[in-house]
């Protein structure tokens, strides 16, 4: 049934244009982003049950409602799993011992900011852009506290610079990997995207460094050490994002299960901390031993997850799932590579991912399946990726870090940015329709 121009259809379409409103405007209700998405997925869908029940047809609202959930369950496991890890390290005072190094060497806010932005870029194709920026997020929570100047602008940098190098690897991005998975662009050829990508992240960047207010980190606190366990934790991280590429990679499993798999053992170590704790008597100074014997309790780090931001996505999913399933994206789709051509149609994919999310966006493209070559699904795979960074709510990396700053990261805050970081889209675009085309051999950019 196509919906869309029923009364249900506008109705849902109006109704999830209301939810992202409110979404946006989080900075001044302070009411979580993830309760309008909720409510309006909820909403949407018994819209489309109400109109396929009239016709006795249930079981094909029944079966696409399965279809996004099983969406979103890998999402969730493996966001859980990331997130998890982030909070252990967190609580191993990792990134506090990290803090108390960077100043110790005396560096100043704006070294930090190009060290941040620097390592998101380089990380995030192994260990995927969100992932990545929420780690960086965490060492700049830790450094700039107290300075919520530094701290919008050093996550914007992160956002933008995990986006860009999450857009040339298969495992960097989820659309990297659907597009990997489809077969339509060899792993190898992914990394063709790497100066493009580069460019993204290196105009704004530059831009924002001139903005970063004068000074360091404050010396006023206390020099912190890791606790029991912490370098291991970080090593089974490591180990756990391995496992998650090697079952995609050389098994055929989906990542998240790599994941989870690794989740498994952050739990195992952290029964064994538990195991082998030892009480410090209560006539002895426990700050003296605090890196050496604090307890450790894993399960305790994943009820610190954000579940707003692993809820704000389910919300999301189901929402954009419901205006597919009415027919929005397949119209919006048809138009796009019909009438505009690839090229043009590639770059308003990456304009659309930063108002919608590129997961949804990707996933149309993908079952459209328009007829471009090899220049054109390199083009949407980075589009898809860096054009996100337009908007604090266009990716993954964005919502996560206003979940995690919240009030020092928002949307009002990246979008003074967003000029800058749109000249960036338009250079990684022109370096890689023509730099790439004539130096790298790819078929010359059509459309």
């Amino acid at each position: 049934m196509d919906l869309t121009l029923n009364w249900a259809g506008i109705a849902a379409l109006i109704i999830f244009g209301l939810a992202y409103v409110a979404v946006i405007a989080e900075e001044y209700s302070h009411m979580r982003k993830s309760i309008p998405v909720m409510l309006a997925a909820g909403i949407i869908w018994a819209l489309i049950g109400y109109q396929y029940a009239a016709v006795d047809d249930f079981h094909s609202v029944e079966g696409a409602v399965e279809h996004f959930l099983f969406e979103f369950a890998q999402l969730f496991l493996f966001l859980l799993s990331a997130m998890t890890y982030v909070n252990a390290m967190s609580e191993r005072n990792v990134f506090s011992a990290l803090r108390t190094k960077l100043v110790s060497r005396g560096l100043s806010f704006r070294a930090v900011f190009w060290i941040t932005g620097l390592m998101s870029f380089f990380l995030s194709p192994v260990i995927d852009n969100l992932t990545t920026a929420l780690v960086m997020c965490a060492v700049v929570l830790a450094i700039g506290q107290g300075n919520s100047k530094f701290i919008s602008l050093a996550c914007v940098n992160i956002v933008v610079a995990a986006n860009a190098g999450g857009a040339f690897s298969p495992f960097g991005d989820i659309t990297t990997l659907m597009v990997w998975q489809r077969g339509l662009v060899e792993f190898q050829t992914f990394f063709v995207l790497f100066f493009p990508s580069l460019v993204n992240y290196l105009f704004p960047a530059l831009i924002m460094s001139f903005f970063v207010p004068a000074g360091g980190a404050s010396t006023s606190f206390e020099a912190e050490q890791m606790k029991r366990g912490a370098r291991t934790i970080v090593l089974l991280f490591i180990a756990t994002v391995s496992t998650a590429v090697l079952f995609h990679n050389f098994l055929g499993l989906p990542a998240f299960l790599g994941m989870i798999t690794g989740l498994g053992y952050l739990k195992l170590y952290g029964y064994h901390l538990r195991r082998t704790h030892v009480p410090v008597p209560n006539t002895v100074d426990k700050k003296e031993h605090i890196g050496d014997i604090t307890p450790f309790d894993s399960f305790k780090e994943v009820s610190r997850v954000e579940w707003d931001t692993l809820l704000f996505f389910f919300g999301v999913i189901m929402c954009v799932g419901g205006l597919g399933f009415i027919g929005y994206l397949e119209h919006m789709s048809s138009y796009l590579y019909g009438e505009l051509g690839p090229t043009w149609a590639n770059i308003l994919v990456g304009v659309l991912s930063s108002l919608v999310d590129n997961i949804p966006i990707m996933v149309a493209v993908l079952e459209m399946n328009p007829a471009m070559d090899l220049q054109q699904w390199l083009l949407v795979t980075m589009t898809a990726g860096v054009g996100g960074s337009l908007l604090s709510v266009g990716s993954a990396a964005g919502v996560a870090l206003m979940g995690q700053a919240q009030g020092q990261y928002t949307f009002f805050g990246h979008l003074r940015w967003t000029p800058a970081i749109a000249v960036g889209y338009v250079l990684s675009i022109w370096a890689h329709l023509w730099i790439n085309a004539g130096f790298l051999g790819l078929p010359a950019a059509t459309g």
